[in-house]
């Protein structure tokens, strides 16, 4: 492929990942409010209950992973329908040797 598709891809991929990102914890938070009535706790707070605090943590994990998962997925296809069958450049792949 490419260095200049590469490029793009990284740019387009991660624009729509930081918005959706944002948006997303945006989302993630009124839902806790809405759910307790409090702002969701901070994870430096020593004071903040422990099961609230992990319950925060879990339900953020999930919110901010399934959006990833969400963007890059449609990404992936908008890129496919724009350049034609020509999949997306894989972007940080993780490889976890044993």
């Amino acid at each position: 492929m490419e260095p200049s598709k590469a490029i793009l891809w990284k740019i387009y991929a991660g624009l729509l990942g930081a918005a959706t990102t944002f948006v997303a914890q945006k989302a993630v938070s009124g839902a806790w409010k809405a759910v307790t009535g409090d702002e969701p706790p901070s994870p430096s707070d020593p004071d903040a209950p422990l099961g609230q605090a992990v319950i925060w943590a879990l339900s953020s994990a999930i919110g901010i992973g399934v959006t990833q998962l969400l963007i890059n997925r449609f990404t992936a296809r908008r890129w496919r329908a724009a350049m034609g069958d020509d999949n997306p450049p894989q972007v940080g792949r993780i490889r976890l040797n044993i």
